[in-house]
């Protein structure tokens, strides 16, 4: 399912989530310049490596946060920045600038963490934005259950385009990530089974979960939460 709009305006502008986006896109174009050696030490230093992390060296958890902004191919940038661009701006509009900065940082610190508990001793980098942008659909999922999601999902090569409550959606989407998760845990691969990190995106969403609240403080969207856009066909 590819989300392509929600139903909910934002009242600010989202300064921060504009910020992020373009900030990850201007951290990748200067990847793609990096030969491959370079390109290669750049990962393992920034990336995650579970097995370089030490409780007694704080300095090796500076990429719990550097890895946020890490991404390994053009498709893995943009489908974050996606669903950063459509979920990010209506959690920021709710938080306020400085504690959505807050909650997308620590939500993607705490989805790292949770990845390297689950493979300790992995010496592959761990690099992406979706364990943040998870915290930041999990937060969504609370916030507003009742949004409309226009989805389009692809049946026998067909396009339908439906909207779904949010609700449905990120529900949907969280089990089909805690599925995976537990089914990678028996792989070889570990908790990365098909080079993606499950247990990050189930950390992030669970973070946003429980920390929405003590960063929202701003009050409901009143009519805007159910304004409808124009029937999709």
């Amino acid at each position: 399912m590819l989300p392509l709009r929600d139903n909910i305006p934002s009242r600010s502008l989202p300064l921060v989530n504009w910020l992020l986006i373009g900030l990850n896109t201007l951290i990748f174009i200067y990847q793609t310049g990096l030969k491959p050696a370079a390109l290669h030490t750049f990962v393992n230093t920034y990336g995650v490596v579970p097995a370089s992390l030490g409780l007694g060296h704080p300095s090796t958890w500076i990429p719990l946060l550097t890895a946020i902004f890490l991404h390994g191919g053009w498709f893995h940038l943009i489908s974050n920045m996606w669903v950063l661009f459509i979920f990010g701006d209506n959690i920021e509009d709710r938080m306020g600038h400085t504690r959505y900065l807050g909650f997308y940082l620590l939500g993607g610190i705490f989805a790292n963490v949770l990845q390297a508990m689950i493979i300790p001793k992995s010496q592959v980098p761990a690099i992406g934005a979706s364990g943040a942008i998870a915290a930041v659909l999990g937060g969504y999922f609370l916030l507003f259950p009742r949004a409309r999601v226009v989805t389009l999902i692809p049946i026998f090569l067909y396009p339908w385009i439906v909207e779904i409550y949010a609700f449905i959606f990120l529900g949907f989407w969280f089990i089909s990530q805690l599925y995976s998760g537990f089914q990678s845990l028996s792989m070889p691969g570990g908790a990365s089974m098909g080079g993606i990190a499950w247990w990050a995106h189930i950390g992030g969403f669970t973070f946003g979960m429980l920390a929405v609240h003590f960063f929202a403080w701003r009050p409901a969207p009143g009519p805007y939460f159910n304004r409808q856009w124009p029937p999709v066909n």
